[in-house]
């Protein structure tokens, strides 16, 4: 099992769209950074969705249904999407402010990398948002 965690700009694409739509394929990324992230995804691995720039907030789980196939937007194969389907809605939202005054995820790459749009997590980071956003 591997952990990701997701951006998307709730006026864009928002956790309440995500959970209306039940699946979405997860387009738009053209950093070489985060595709990678997004091949490295296999069914079955748990993603934090994160609502960027308004919010600044992991609001819930997704889980990965079907893995990396080529972006149905665009005609340059270089541009990959994997299929995510919501899990669960966090009890309460875990802002940026949270995570970076948490020292338990000191390291984390939306601290470290806060333009990257797909980032994988450690087992203890995923854990301890969770464990956040169920308090």
């Amino acid at each position: 099992m591997q952990y990701f965690l997701v951006k998307s700009e709730p006026f864009k694409y928002s956790w309440e769209q995500f959970n209306k739509d039940g699946r979405t394929f997860w387009d738009g990324v053209r950093n070489y950074q985060a595709r990678n992230n997004i091949k490295a995804m296999k069914e079955g691995d748990l993603v934090l969705f994160y609502h960027s720039n308004e919010g600044k907030e992991v609001v819930g789980v997704a889980k990965v249904v079907k893995e990396f196939y080529q972006d149905p937007t665009t005609d340059d194969e270089r541009w990959v999407v994997v299929d995510l389907a919501p899990v669960e809605t966090l009890k309460k939202s875990v802002t940026l402010e949270t995570i970076k005054a948490d020292e338990q995820l000191q390291d984390i790459a939306l601290v470290r990398q806060g333009r990257l749009s797909v980032m994988p997590l450690k087992s203890e980071e995923f854990d301890r948002i969770l464990a956040l956003g169920n308090e």
